[in-house]
């Protein structure tokens, strides 16, 4: 089984690490409103993520929507080349506004 965290950095900070897939995602995705606890924009580092598959890349498009259905910012830093690529032959890479290594 794939392993994936998510841990609070600072206000609004957060990092991702392991492998975001299909094993690892679903708890990610029960964490997510941990998210928005805070005011302001929140930031989430892909620096940790070792490997990620289109679950991975689903789990941001999630984060995205719950962020604008609560009017807030959301902003991914440090996303994997690969994880780059798989968004923008999935043509969410413009949506995410995803920033690389």
């Amino acid at each position: 089984m794939s392993e994936a965290s998510l841990e609070r950095a600072a206000a609004g900070r957060f990092r991702l690490r392991g492998e975001l897939d299909f094993a690892s995602v679903p708890a990610l995705a029960r964490r997510g409103r941990e998210l928005f606890v805070d005011g302001g924009e929140v930031r989430v580092s892909l620096d940790g993520v070792e490997r990620a598959d289109s679950a991975g890349l689903a789990l941001l498009v999630e984060w995205l929507r719950e962020a604008r259905r609560r009017q807030r910012q959301i902003r991914f830093t440090g996303v994997p080349a690969q994880m780059l690529s798989l968004a923008r032959v999935s043509g969410v890479d413009e949506l995410l506004a995803l920033e690389g290594r």
